[in-house]
């Protein structure tokens, strides 16, 4: 072998563990936010023994106070109403400290937000399609009217590695959701 081509190959392979060593901390990273989901609903889940976790393609919604059973879900393509909290997972647990965005009076007054503005608590009206984050779009899949629940989900289904506002690159997310109502098209 030519000394230049195992020179190549020498930095080649040097140049490529970097990225394997990154991917491997990414990895490490999603892991240990797995974890914390998992941690979190079982907690839920020794609180309130009827409540449900339903998984879509890696996202978690664990729904509280679904006494309604209605037969009616939200489908993709329909809309929803709802209020909402999302925190910012890094633990097993949710408090007004990771909070970053809420439409809920009491929410943002526990966690010690101003209350200045209360034009922002306000139910919101979403479209269930491909403009929603991937973890919340895939969360509210079947989702039916006066529902409670979490949706949690790991950094690769939220902003990736973009810093969106006060959340981090790489963030699991927890969204606390009270629907209010749903129409499918």
């Amino acid at each position: 072998m030519k000394r230049s081509t195992w020179l190549f190959l020498l930095l080649s392979g040097a140049l490529a563990l970097p990225a394997a060593c990154n991917k491997e901390e990414l990895q490490t990273t999603y892991n240990k936010q797995e974890a914390n989901i998992a941690s979190f609903i079982s907690t839920i889940q020794k609180r309130d023994t009827t409540a449900t976790v339903t998984i879509t393609d890696g996202v978690y919604r664990l729904t509280q106070h679904d006494t309604l059973n209605l037969p009616d879900s939200l489908l993709w393509g329909g809309k929803v109403t709802l209020r909402y909290a999302c925190y910012i997972l890094n633990s097993a647990t949710v408090s007004g400290s990771n909070l970053v965005a809420t439409n809920v009076r009491s929410v943002a007054s526990a966690a010690g937000w101003s209350l200045t503005d209360t034009t922002q608590f306000q139910p919101t009206t979403l479209t269930l399609d491909k403009t929603l984050l991937e973890g919340l779009r895939l969360g509210l899949y079947g989702v039916q009217e006066q529902d409670e629940a979490y949706i949690l989900f790991n950094g690769k289904f939220g902003f990736g590695d973009h810093i969106q506002g006060t959340i981090p690159a790489r963030s699991a997310l927890a969204y606390h959701i009270w629907i209010d109502s749903i129409e499918n098209e």
